[in-house]
Formats: C-alpha cells, structure tokens, sequence
C-alpha cells in the first residue's frame, strides 16, 4: 500500500467520526469499483433512484453501473430542457438520490455551491436517502478552506464543463461575478442531520470530480 493509500484511510477516519457526530453515516472505499459497489449494497431492489449532476459518480462508474441494477432509475440525461424543472421537483420524492460534495471539512461538514439549487434543495430535503459519493481530493481543514475550494477549485471546471461562458470559464479564476451564467449561486454547509441514516457519505481514497 502506497504512503497516499494510507494517509487517505487515516484521514478517513478522521472524518467518519466527525460525520457520525453529525448525525451522518460514513464509509470509505479505497478505490472506485469497492464505493460503486458499497452504493449499490444501499440500495434496494426496486427502489427509486436519481442524482444531481455530479462529475464524481460519472467518472466512478457508478451511473453504468445503475442501468444495470434492479431499481428504477430516473435518468436525467433523458429528460428534455423544456422539462426539467418538473423533473427537479420529481427528484424529491426519490427513494434515493445520488450526489457529490464539492469540499467535506475534516470536523464532518459538507459543503456545495450550486447554480440552479436542485442539488442542494435535495440533500436538505425530499429524498428519502442521500448518499454522496466523494473523492479523498475534497477534504479540507476547515469551513474557510471549503468555502475557498468551492470557488476557486470546483466552480471554475464546472463552468467549463458546462460550456458557460462565465469569466471563471474564461481564465480559470473565480471573480466573484454578477455574470448571467453564474453558477456559484447558492452556498449550502450541512452542519447535522438530525434523520438517522438519510445521509451516508462514502469517501473514496481517489481523486474524483473537481
């Protein structure tokens, strides 16, 4: 096991136990196919399931992975523009919904920014379950370093990836803009989750997403 490998399952400890005081359930899966496979020994057969747009549970493999598996999936990438607003508010009667975290802090916070809300509005509420798939490259110290790395580290990537033409897309740095295209919008921090098992975070010793 490399000298990373380790430091990334200590540091995992660390924060499974500050989530636990959180009143969230913790995981950690050393790579990609062991947390695809801890997501789908969550989840029920024929259960209903979605997900907020995530980079993390692309590149892990785990939305392959759930076309194959009995549950009704409710596909996102199929729903049409003119209909996604509907579909936002569907989400929240999921039996599950996928997510990632844009930074978890080491004493157990979560913390994203979003551009349209549906992602935060869903781990705050709806959703019978949430789980949030979250690579080892999130972690940060503290609160001020989340909210650092959400718009400096993941907002700029994200506005590329989504084609924007915000100024962060244009030079990689965040201005704290006013641009119509803005997607650092709303800033979530989940401080406690006071409904046992509605919020399970499987940390992956990998880097995933942005």
């Amino acid at each position: 096991m490399s000298a990373m490998s380790i430091f990334y399952e200590k540091q995992a400890e660390t924060v499974i136990k500050a989530l636990q005081k959180r009143g969230m359930d913790g995981y950690y899966c050393p790579d990609s196919k062991s947390a695809v496979e801890k997501v789908l020994s969550l989840i029920p057969e024929g259960a209903t399931v979605t997900w907020g747009g995530s980079e993390s549970i692309t590149e892990c493999g785990l939305l392959d992975a759930l076309k194959n598996a009995p549950v009704e999936l409710w596909d996102r990438a199929e729903i049409p523009q003119e209909e996604r607003k509907a579909f936002y508010r569907k989400a929240f009667s999921a039996d599950f919904y996928l997510m990632s975290a844009n930074a978890v802090t080491l004493d157990g916070q979560l913390v994203n920014i979003d551009g349209t809300g549906n992602r935060v509005a869903a781990l705050s509420y709806g959703p019978d379950c949430v789980i949030l798939l979250v690579g080892m490259n999130k972690i940060v110290p503290d609160l001020d370093a989340a909210i650092a790395r959400v718009h400096n580290i993941a907002a700029p990537p994200n506005a590329i990836r989504l084609g924007l033409s915000t100024p962060c897309a244009k030079d990689g740095v965040c201005h704290n803009c006013f641009s119509p295209e803005k997607i650092c919008n709303m800033l979530h921090v989940q401080h406690y989750n006071r409904f046992p098992g509605r919020i399970r975070v499987i940390l992956v010793g990998e880097s995933l997403g942005f």
